[in-house]
């Protein structure tokens, strides 16, 4: 499993990186890994830390001796790809890696039980995803933007995570995305850039990236509900 930490969360507006902020005294980085790790039998987790990462020794995760770390990168993109290249000599090709947004602590642990089962015996692998739910508008250009059309939203879901693949085709996916320069905004876009097409798996749509202080409270209150 891999929990990519390495990023600043500037959209939050805090003095620290949204993972490091906390929800009943706990950091949210330390909720999402300890309740991933006692809701499979994962044989390990590799979490990617920035750089000048100095709030991971006061994690509860620290002592899990399960977790390993490694040094992420400038994208999300390059952080999974350095921790699959940390864990290179402790899986095989096929196995399967999972990838979780570090800011993701809403999961709920059916959804990644069904992930699980419904994904084990694909080639390729698959995601969390949410059919979306709104009415969809695209925009047109310019300063006061107009509906330009109501977008048939039938066929659209919102990727979610955890996400689920074959080791090295994951490897292989990112490592071609990324010399190419494509928009690689999670694994599942890499795999789809290869031509290995992810299964869409139904999740709750209460599976909440928390990214701007709002969502802060809004995760505290899903969270209780659990």
């Amino acid at each position: 499993m891999i929990v990519p930490a390495a990023g600043t969360g500037k959209r939050m507006q805090a003095n620290q990186p949204k993972q490091y902020l906390r929800i009943d005294q706990r950091f949210i980085l330390d909720i999402t890994l300890s309740r991933l790790m006692s809701s499979a039998p994962f044989a390990g987790c590799m979490v990617p830390l920035h750089p000048a990462d100095h709030w991971w020794p006061e994690t509860e995760a620290r002592q899990d001796g399960r977790i390993q770390t490694c040094t992420g990168g400038s994208e999300r993109a390059c952080s999974v790809l350095s921790a699959l290249h940390a864990l290179a000599e402790q899986v095989r090709d096929d196995d399967w890696v999972l990838i979780h947004d570090a800011a993701r602590p809403c999961f709920h642990t059916r959804d990644l039980s069904n992930l699980i089962d419904r994904v084990y015996s694909h080639p390729v692998g698959g995601l969390l995803a949410s059919p979306v739910a709104d009415t969809l508008k695209r925009a047109s250009a310019g300063e006061l933007p107009e509906v330009a059309e109501t977008v048939n939203r039938s066929e659209l879901w919102r990727a979610l995570t955890p996400q689920m693949f074959r080791y090295q085709l994951l490897v292989d996916a990112l490592e071609s995305a990324l010399e190419s320069g494509l928009p690689v905004t999670d694994e599942s876009s890499a795999m789809e850039f290869s031509g290995n097409m992810p299964v869409l798996v139904e999740g709750r749509p209460d599976n909440l990236k928390i990214t701007v202080p709002a969502d802060l409270e809004l995760a505290r209150f899903i969270l209780s509900r659990f």
